[in-house]
């Protein structure tokens, strides 16, 4: 029998693709989902952890085609200013490390408590609480944020606003989104959230959660991808590449909506969603 349909890889894959870019968590909803169906998948099951690996790794190739052309800016903004040829108007350059000093922290410490934290909270009821505390945060997010969603936000060039970003911010967003290994907290959440406690607007907050997302998940993806052709991804190479293509199309189709979405519109439904889709879990399983 196989371990997971493929049935059950197009669902997981398309929820990937959808939960990821939106902040409602998509490792709580890939643990929650399974349980909520009665299907016999479990969060620490190898081969399950070994089908996520390929999901993510397709988000974060989307994420990264979906802004080729400002990746191929801030990396040659990077390059003029490892050669000490960038200058201070020089935004490419600064958005470059603006990205990296938020990605260290959420690299390092990815690394070392990814374990821990799975294993501490490994369960079904643990995610539904910990998505109605995203949703919670989301919802507070929206209550002390620096300026409200005002028309024409995101218009001009964004990067322009988003470089400005201090880089003590950075590194404070980049630590938050280590939150995201727990499941049911969300890395797009916690990034957008920041951006918006530190006067972004909605769009730009998306954006520099996109942004940032896309190295941490691709390396985080990468560095497991072997594991998909050893013995753990025996059962689930196939399930993997479908559940891998449903991801791509959605994580395509949730960026370009969210990207509008976010040019007027708030956080608040998200973090109403969260707590409710929590409680009602957390309700269902303790029946």
């Amino acid at each position: 029998m196989e371990p997971i349909s493929y049935l059950q890889a197009i669902i997981l894959g398309a929820l990937q693709g959808i939960s990821e870019p939106f902040p409602i968590s998509s490792l709580g909803h890939a643990v929650l989902l399974p349980k909520l169906l009665g299907w016999d998948i479990h969060q620490n099951d190898d081969y399950f952890l070994t089908f996520l690996v390929a999901t993510h790794c397709a988000t974060a190739l989307v994420l990264f085609l979906f802004f080729l052309d400002d990746w191929k800016r801030i990396w040659f903004g990077f390059v003029r200013s490892v050669k000490g040829r960038a200058t201070p108007r020089d935004l490419d350059a600064r958005l470059a490390w603006v990205i990296i000093i938020g990605t260290i922290p959420a690299g390092i410490l990815g690394v070392a408590l990814e374990h821990k934290l799975r294993t501490l909270f490994a369960s079904p009821t643990a995610a539904a609480i910990f998505l109605t505390v995203n949703g919670v945060l989301l919802l507070a997010v929206e209550r002390f944020r620096r300026r409200p969603p005002r028309p024409g936000d995101g218009e001009g060039d964004g990067d322009e606003r988003i470089a400005k970003m201090g880089f003590r911010q950075a590194l404070a967003i980049g630590a938050a989104q280590a939150l995201a290994l727990i499941p049911g907290i969300s890395r797009s959440g916690v990034t957008m959230g920041g951006g918006l406690l530190t006067g972004l607007s909605n769009e730009d907050a998306a954006r520099y959660a996109f942004l940032l997302a896309t190295p941490v998940i691709g390396a985080a993806g990468l560095l497991k991808l072997p594991e998909l052709f050893g013995s753990a991804g025996d059962g689930v190479r196939g399930q993997a590449l479908v559940g891998a293509i449903a991801a791509a199309v959605t994580t395509w189709a949730a960026v370009k909506f969210l990207l509008r979405y976010f040019e007027t519109s708030r956080l608040t439904p998200f973090g109403f969603y969260c707590v409710g889709a929590g409680l009602f879990c957390i309700l269902v399983f303790s029946i």
